[in-house]
């Protein structure tokens, strides 16, 4: 099926490269198509939101979902991992532990329902949810055909004590950030946030695309490195860091 980006209501920021704000909790999942080859960033809240998410990433790379890297472990981003069965799924070292364990998923489940998530559709998600079969400890580079590499970088520990970016170099740079860069609200810094290291995530993400790139943020509009230094500068003062 042939289809364009906004047809499906994606926002494209490079070629074969972009991104779609969900629903609900204006969540971000991202697309990076190769030749043969595709990587989606995160996984939306429920299984049968990632089943959409595949089969929209499907009808624009043109062909199946090799890869999905997982930014951090909480349930807007990870419930629809389950729904992608045949891709390669990365993550932060240190999140399969999150997800092991029977009070670690009830935790999940109770964030999940808390946030207004239906409790079937919780306890579906956290009943498939299983922990990435690669883990990022630093960089890791994936191929994903014609020319196209993406760069997988294990930043945090900051929103999480597992937070991982994605970088896609090009014309212009894109960094897919997870909830280390929010645009539409505040920083969210739950109990499971690291604050001493979060700025220090920051300046590493601002590293990694320089002062041109598009920094995607784990929700809101995409923004740029000086947002993102903004960003950095409020949450060392919010948490009392110096540089």
């Amino acid at each position: 099926m042939k289809v364009t980006w906004e047809e499906l209501g994606w926002e494209r920021l490079a070629d074969g490269v972009g991104r779609c704000r969900l629903p609900g909790w204006d969540c971000t999942v991202g697309l990076i198509a190769g030749d043969g080859a595709a990587l989606v960033v995160d996984a939306g809240s429920s299984l049968a939101e990632g089943a959409r998410l595949r089969t929209e990433a499907r009808w624009l790379a043109g062909g199946d979902v090799t890869h999905l890297a997982l930014t951090h472990p909480h349930f807007d981003h990870v419930f629809g991992a389950a729904a992608f069965p045949d891709a390669e799924v990365f993550g932060p070292v240190g999140m399969d532990a999150v997800f092991d364990g029977r009070h670690a998923r009830e935790e999940l489940h109770r964030d999940a329902v808390g946030h207004g998530l239906a409790p079937d559709a919780a306890r579906e998600a956290v009943r498939a949810l299983t922990g990435p079969g690669r883990a990022v400890s630093g960089e890791w580079t994936l191929d994903l055909g014609g020319g196209r590499q993406v760069l997988l970088a294990n930043v945090g520990p900051g929103h999480t004590a597992h937070d991982l970016a994605v970088l896609v170099p090009g014309g212009p740079e894109v960094v897919f950030c997870g909830d280390l860069v929010e645009e539409s609200g505040e920083p969210q810094a739950g109990s499971d946030a690291v604050p001493s290291r979060w700025p220090a995530a920051l300046d590493r993400l601002l590293e990694l695309g320089g002062p041109d790139a598009l920094y995607v943020p784990g929700h809101g509009a995409v923004v740029d490195a000086g947002f993102v230094r903004r960003q950095r500068d409020t949450l060392a003062a919010r948490f009392g860091v110096s540089r």
